[in-house]
């Protein structure tokens, strides 16, 4: 049965499973509506709390990052302008260049559209 649903979006785990009108994911919990994996030529890539993001946005990192070769890493309340929507490494969707480190991806799940 679970050869003609389609896989999760949040972690591609092939075991989905139909439960009344969703879609659920026995690994990570996730639910979605079947309609919206239909729809995968144009995927919209949301921010922490649900706001569309689109190139060229300005958004705001919502917590503390740590990056690997930095003593501080990105703090929460940092601004990055002129984001361009790619598709990264893992769940890293947001190409961009922080002040301060240099370019780098991001996840749309810890920023939050300025």
């Amino acid at each position: 049965m679970s050869d003609s649903l389609p896989p999760c979006p949040a972690c591609s785990c092939a075991y989905t499973y139909e439960l009344g009108a969703l879609l659920v994911c026995p690994e990570c919990a996730n639910e979605w509506a079947p309609a919206a994996a239909d729809d995968t030529g144009d995927a919209v890539i949301r921010d922490a709390v649900g706001n569309v993001l689109a190139d060229g946005d300005t958004v705001t990192v919502i917590k503390s990052l740590k990056v690997k070769g930095s003593p501080t890493g990105i703090k929460a309340g940092t601004k990055v302008r002129n984001i361009r929507l790619v598709n990264g490494v893992g769940d890293h969707d947001i190409d961009c260049k922080v002040d301060g480190i240099g370019p780098m991806q991001l996840k749309s799940s810890v920023v939050k559209k300025a």
